[in-house]
């Protein structure tokens, strides 16, 4: 069996993530967030740029899960599997 190419991983754990504001240039209208996600302890990253309900939302979920995975070809999270009731 040959080993996997990192072209060929398609699901990586978020091993870091950092959250940014970015201000917008014009008064009044609102800023954007964005979620660095440092993937595999830096094989790859991604960044995710998200409304303020999202981004708070995204802050919650990631505050909360001791496992996220991301799925680079879907830009899906998921995070860990959590027993019924929990």
């Amino acid at each position: 069996m040959s080993d996997l190419s990192a072209q060929q991983i398609k699901v990586r754990q978020v091993t870091h993530w950092q959250p940014t504001f970015i201000a917008s240039e014009t008064p009044g209208e609102a800023g954007s967030y964005t979620f660095q996600l440092v993937l595999d302890h830096g094989a790859e990253e991604a960044v995710l740029v998200l409304d303020e309900d999202d981004a708070d939302n995204l802050f919650d979920w990631l505050s909360a899960s001791s496992v996220v995975h991301y799925d680079i070809e879907r830009r899906v999270l998921l995070f860990g599997a959590r027993a019924t009731g929990s």
